[in-house]
């Protein structure tokens, strides 16, 4: 999972976008069941804008 987090960081990075809270899940580390989960975090609004405008760029919108 790790590598998953620091995959998704550096993708970020190369489109100008920081999410300070990303990491791993911790929560789902206490179950009975092991899911491996990413947590996003917070971010502000213009971090938000920068994810979408990226996110519609590489579906061609």
């Amino acid at each position: 999972m790790d590598d998953c987090t620091e995959d998704l960081r550096a993708a970020l990075a190369a489109n100008g976008i920081t999410l300070p809270s990303l990491g791993a899940e911790l929560p789902a580390y206490a179950g009975s069941y092991r899911l491996s989960l990413i947590a996003l975090g917070n971010c502000n609004t213009m971090t938000a804008r920068k994810l979408t405008a990226a996110l519609r760029k590489a579906a061609g919108k």
